[in-house]
């Protein structure tokens, strides 16, 4: 059993993420609602794709641009419509970052044999990405239902087919059965294993840049404690966007099961 002051730091750990989660996932909803429904369209997405010969007799896409999806969705479904799908995907931030915390510190204990944080960033990188990939999968199984739902209701402009999560949930089970609440999985574990390796293991890799950066031009700090706030936030985006650029065709093969009926 862990040590009482382990176990509060993977509490905090795991509730700072659940927090933190929550915030961005309702800050950046409208942008997620967006990218999903130009995800899951068939339709061609440019006037270019229209001129091709093949794709002649198609009908214009719906969504043809950020802006003119913006306008479209404000006009026929009001300011909410941005925020659909906010409900599941707050409920799936939840279990997805404990797990993930809980899963990766338990592992990169393991490799490292300790539990302290700072012997954690001398891991070696294949560790690191190894570390991330297993959290992100294990997340992953554990809070899909929540994800799909999440899909599924924001992927749906007006008429809505679904009212609210409830709804959609009871007619998954009832037309697909369990395993509906669990469509697309496959593809979703194939994107999380590149997506929180390349995550986990590139913001380790820009911490020990950042603090070995720091040591450089301030010979007195060493160790994990010496890089700033201001840096970690960089080392996150920058990780979080290498990952997303990556694994972004991943997630559209994602989508397209999550919505198939």
């Amino acid at each position: 059993m862990e040590e009482p002051s382990q176990l509060n730091r993977a509490i905090i750990d795991s509730s700072a993420g659940a927090i933190s989660g929550g915030i961005s996932r309702t800050v950046t909803s409208p942008l997620d609602v967006i990218k999903i429904r130009f995800q899951v369209q068939l339709e061609p997405t440019s006037s270019w794709a229209l001129l091709q010969k093949d794709l002649v007799s198609s009908a214009p896409s719906k969504y043809t641009g950020m802006l003119q999806a913006t306008k479209d969705i404000l006009r026929e479904e009001g300011l909410k419509g941005f925020w659909r799908g906010n409900v599941p995907a707050l409920l799936m931030v939840m279990p997805y970052t404990a797990i993930q915390f809980t899963v990766l510190h338990k592992l990169k204990t393991f490799a490292s044999g300790s539990s302290k944080s700072e012997n954690h960033t001398n891991l070696s990188p294949y560790l690191s990405y190894v570390s991330g990939a297993l959290a992100g999968c294990a997340a992953t199984v554990g809070s899909y239902p929540f994800d799909l739902l999440r899909t599924i209701l924001a992927s749906q402009g007006e008429p809505k087919v679904y009212p609210n999560m409830r709804s959609a949930f009871v007619d998954i089970i009832q037309t697909r059965g369990f395993q509906g609440m669990y469509a697309g999985l496959s593809p979703t574990l194939v994107e999380i294993i590149p997506y929180a390796g390349l995550q986990f293991g590139t913001y380790d890799t820009f911490k020990r840049w950042a603090s070995a950066w720091n040591h450089n031009r301030f010979s007195n700090t060493t160790g994990e404690d010496n890089i700033s706030s201001f840096q970690l936030f960089i080392c996150g985006l920058a990780a979080g966007t290498c990952a997303k650029l990556v694994c972004h065709p991943l997630d559209v093969v994602k989508k397209r099961f999550q919505v198939k009926q």
